[in-house]
């Protein structure tokens, strides 16, 4: 309240209960939007990320809404993908433990993806991460700091197990590489992949 004007109780009750109503509407649409972003084409997701801040390059993959309140912060580089469950953070509200000493603070920090990048499901990428080009982020991984280019990133935390040049050769020459499966109707997928791992 401002100095010298007394707001009545009731009415200052209402105001908070509209806008804690409010707040919850805005949670609402918000998880709403999301999940209807999820079921749009690619083109029209992008677009839209970009329409609410995230700078996003060009032909890129994204399966992912999970953007922090400050999309502006985060910078996608050209040719990424992300897998679905994966999540930016760009703010750290652990400031409130010590609200009591700076009762304003806050603290954020940015996220830039080099070109050529892929995500794999869930990854966690945490304020203040500078990812390179021409890395894959393994499935699960939490990554934060500086991950160099051409890495491969395992684990929680995360962390470089090889150089992305290594797994090439690796995916060349594994068991389980089948050739053409992508462009194969799901009946057919689903019976060589059968026949490969001995399933009736």
């Amino acid at each position: 309240m401002l100095p010298g004007i007394e707001v009545p109780k009731e009415r200052f009750a209402v105001t908070s209960r509209l806008h804690a109503l409010r707040n919850k509407l805005t949670v609402i649409w918000e998880s709403l939007e999301a999940k209807l972003l999820l079921l749009a084409g690619n083109d029209f997701r992008v677009r839209r990320l970009r329409k609410r801040g995230v700078r996003i390059g060009e032909r890129c993959l994204v399966y992912t809404t999970t953007f922090p309140a400050e999309p502006y912060l985060v910078r996608i580089g050209d040719h990424c993908a992300i897998s679905s469950g994966t999540k930016f953070i760009t703010h750290d509200a652990s400031w409130i433990l010590f609200e009591d000493a700076h009762p304003d603070m806050d603290v954020f920090g940015t996220i830039d993806v080099g070109d050529n990048t892929y995500f794999g499901l869930d990854v966690l990428v945490l304020p203040n991460t500078r990812i390179g080009s021409n890395c894959i982020i393994g499935t699960g991984a939490v990554v934060r700091g500086e991950i160099p280019d051409n890495s491969v990133v395992m684990g929680n935390p995360g962390r470089v197990v090889m150089k992305t040049s290594l797994l090439k050769p690796l995916l060349l020459n594994h068991k389980n590489r089948l050739d053409g499966m992508r462009k194969l109707p799901g009946h057919e997928k689903e019976r060589v992949l059968r026949r490969h791992f001995g399933i009736p």
